[in-house]
């Protein structure tokens, strides 16, 4: 049925003012090798935040870069983020060296000529047209987010700062100087008390921080929280499971919402509205994830996109793409914000990415979908005690993102890819048992003591879909374009272990994913694409394009572009193009935005499982960068 969708306009916050002390566990070890240069003087230079602006749009004004002239890109300067001493110099041009286990995920900002980025073991500021140093800031008793770093500008008497996290550490530093800032909490550092691994979001005088989930913590883990940027002071904090009295507690049977694990603000990054002063807060699935019969009902705000004041933590509504979430498919990524023209009118929309396979278009002031979502009903379970909730949300448009459903039909033959391939994946399927599933939101099958149940098998599987690479929108075309990936995970319900919380459990054939090692690749076991970069009108709901994004190298070159699986996402530009790296075969590739045509390719050393950045530097070039595995590679026009 077509779902009638509610929202509200009030709500109760549960939060604080206060300042969290802890022990400092952090040394500064300060070394300067260059002056900071004066602020960039032509518009759109700088890149100052995660996904370039507060809308987290992803898109760039610059267009030195276009399509014409993108294809001659070259490699400009690297910089090496593994620990290192002495400090690192930038390589011109250049390349080697191993990687000391660094996995950088991280997007580089730039603010007023100078950039600044995690590395393995401290925050670096670079001068950004020759990756030389300009300061370092070690940091000890653990590492810092290897997802970015955010800036703020100061105020007052106040220098402006870079902050960033380390476990469950908010640190600010001297953006001049790279020395910790006394003024900020005790001594330049606030004690979360809950960690977060990502990007703090900074909107005027706020600092905004998520959570993740170590083990053993009990209770109140997933809530988003906010800070006073010039003190440190607790702002707010918002209950992402609500308690009694407040909007969504309902939707949990009993006392069941209790102590719950989950349902955290994980992502990268967040998005805020300046013009309604809105944040959007995407939360993941409720602990434990596969099994539900202790929590039945909907679960607010489980796998929800939730809108609060960005300055109080009130909230304001709500939207929540899985009903009693079963599969761990939250929206991974914080909504981009934007505007379109619907029915002669301009409508402020979002555009809100799930790991589930589907795009949800939204009006971001209401939460209402632009076009339409209907209920449909979905597979029962047959675990017992679970109640699997009898229907999702599936948007009318657009089409899914991903791939949602499996028949036998689906299996790879030889033609598709190889002999050798097809071989191991129908071993695979025979090995297991055979695999089922009924379409979009099967449940784990229950498989009884010394059953011989087929396994179950889910699309998307447990990265996605989309997962926190986002989406990027183009004003000039209207286009929302964004990253997935299908990769099918494989499952069944067993009775839980002795100590388990719940008395069922999710567990694996041998494999968890519904793919088969070929060479030193995993190779899926349906038929390609494997990942795909999509471009969708926000304007109609349609899917503009759509194109396999990567390569499996072993196949024959009439048959190797089957898209490989991917998690980062893409930047366009007013140039016209779309940057991306993302997928397992290493390669940087530029895009035309109207068309998805690979203009530029280039091999990285290693994966650049992050999103890109671009900006202008004082030397007046525009550089494009992606940060590949442990190294921060620029690439410019000669």
């Amino acid at each position: 049925m077509r779902s009638t969708f509610s929202t509200f306009s009030t709500g109760i916050l549960c939060g604080s003012v206060g300042v969290l002390l802890g022990a400092v566990l952090l040394q500064s070890s300060v070394q300067s090798s260059a002056t900071v240069q004066p602020p960039a003087d032509k518009p759109g230079a700088d890149w100052p935040m995660y996904r370039r602006d507060e809308a987290g749009t992803g898109y760039s004004p610059l267009a030195d870069i276009n399509l014409k002239n993108v294809a001659n890109l070259t490699l400009a300067w690297t910089y090496r983020l593994q620990s290192e001493t002495p400090p690192a110099a930038a390589t011109a041009g250049g390349r080697g060296g191993a990687a000391a286990g660094v996995n950088s995920q991280a997007t580089p900002i730039v603010v007023s000529g100078v950039m600044y980025v995690p590395a393995a073991d401290r925050v670096v500021a670079l001068e950004p047209g020759t990756g030389k140093e300009i300061w370092r800031f070690t940091v000890t008793g653990g590492a810092p987010s290897r997802r970015g770093v955010a800036y703020w500008a100061g105020d007052g008497g106040q220098p402006p700062r870079v902050l960033f996290t380390a476990g469950r550490r908010l640190i600010a530093l001297d953006a001049r100087t790279g020395a910790l800032d006394p003024g900020f909490g005790t001594q330049g550092e606030v004690d979360l008390v809950v960690p977060y691994n990502s990007v703090p979001l900074v909107y005027e005088n706020v600092v905004v921080v998520g959570a993740n989930t170590p083990p053993g913590t009990i209770g109140g883990i997933g809530n988003a929280r906010a800070y006073d940027a010039r003190t440190g002071a607790k702002v707010w904090e918002f209950s992402s499971v609500p308690p009694p009295g407040a909007v969504g507690h309902d939707t949990w049977e009993g006392d069941s919402w209790k102590g719950r694990l989950g349902a955290n603000a994980w992502p990268f990054y967040f998005t805020v509205d300046r013009q309604g002063g809105l944040l959007y807060i995407p939360l993941a699935s409720p602990i434990v994830g596969a099994y539900g019969g202790d929590r039945k009902g909907a679960n607010l705000f489980g796998n929800s996109v939730v809108a609060v004041d960005v300055r109080t933590g009130a909230y304001k509504w709500h939207f929540q793409t899985i009903h009693h979430d079963l599969w761990d498919a939250d929206p991974p990524a914080p909504p981009a914000l934007f505007d379109i023209s619907r029915n002669g009118r301009l409508v402020p929309a979002l555009s809100l990415t799930t790991k589930s396979g589907y795009l949800y278009l939204l009006n971001r002031e209401t939460g209402q979908p632009i076009f339409g979502v209907d209920e449909r009903p979905v597979p029962p379970s047959d675990v017992p005690g679970e109640l699997a909730f009898p229907t999702q949300p599936f948007p009318v448009k657009p089409a899914p993102i991903a791939r949602t459903s499996y028949t036998t039909e689906d299996l790879v033959t030889a033609a598709d890819t190889t002999p050798e391939h097809a071989r191991a994946c129908a071993e695979l399927v025979q090995k297991i048992g055979g695999v089922r599933n009924a379409g979009p939101f099967t449940p784990w099958g229950y498989r009884a003591e010394g059953g011989g149940t087929a396994a179950t098998l889910v699309f998307p599987g447990g990265l996605g879909g989309a997962n926190w690479g986002g989406t990027a929108f183009d004003p000039s075309s209207g286009f929302v374009f964004l990253a997935t990936q299908d990769v099918g995970a494989l499952g069944s319900m067993e009775k839980a272990r002795d100590g388990s919380p719940v008395p069922y459990e999710k567990t694996t054939p041998g494999r968890g994913t519904f793919d088969v090692r070929m060479g030193d690749a995993n190779w899926p076991c349906q038929k390609p694409p494997w990942g795909r970069l999509i471009a969708v009108n926000a304007s109609t709901g349609d899917i503009a394009w759509q194109t396999p994004l990567g390569i499996t190298e072993q196949l024959p070159a009439g048959t190797r572009n089957t898209g490989r699986p991917l998690l980062a996402g893409a930047i366009v530009t007013a140039g016209g193009v779309l940057f991306i790296a993302s997928t397992d075969d290493n390669r940087f590739r530029a895009l035309d935005a109207k068309t998805g045509k690979e203009l530029w390719v280039t091999k990285l050393e290693r994966r650049g499982n992050a999103d890109p950045m671009t900006y202008r530097s004082r030397n007046d070039k525009q550089y494009v960068v992606v940060v590949a595995t442990d190294t921060v590679a620029a690439f410019a026009l000669p």
